[in-house]
């Protein structure tokens, strides 16, 4: 019994330590063009099938067509098709849409990806105090530099 609960534990930890980092790194990534592949080639080797961790692989395909030359195009579709596929089949995930607003935030106007900012940002603030706490705190340094939350919404999540 000790024997799988050891294995359990294990388990876990090392699913949330490369959750963290691909947080760390996405939170990082768009202050530099390193920054940007740091984090794109952390979403690369995440092994994680959950929808998270596809929901950061998908933003790292966004992302990849910003400091990419060739189908910038596709990479954004691509990875714009990933990401609402996984809100669609988890909408209740709020890290989920956490990236979705991000994403939505910092994209292009011209590229037209921007539907969900208000309907992403209202249900994080709705749904923030049934967060973990490790979530709670990714939500504030995210709200912190968030180009769409105001200061009156930053204050919610204090």
């Amino acid at each position: 019994m000790k024997l799988i609960f050891s294995f359990l534990t294990a388990f876990i930890l090392f699913f949330q330590s490369g959750l963290e980092s691909l947080r760390n790194s996405y939170a990082k990534a768009n202050v530099s063009n390193a920054n940007t592949e740091a984090f794109i080639s952390t979403a690369e080797k995440a092994s994680g099938s959950d929808a998270v961790t596809q929901g950061y692989k998908a933003a790292a395909k966004i992302m990849e067509a910003k400091i990419t030359k060739n189908n910038r195009k596709a990479l954004v579709k691509s990875g714009a098709t990933s990401l609402e596929s996984l809100i669609k089949s988890h909408p209740l995930d709020v890290e989920l849409r956490i990236i979705r607003l991000s994403v939505q935030e910092n994209i292009p106007k011209i590229v037209g990806y921007r539907g969900s900012l208000k309907e992403d940002k209202a249900y994080i603030l709705s749904n923030y105090g049934k967060q973990n706490a490790a979530l709670k705190n990714y939500i504030k340094k995210f709200a912190a530099q968030s180009k769409t939350m105001t200061e009156a919404e930053k204050a919610i999540l204090k």
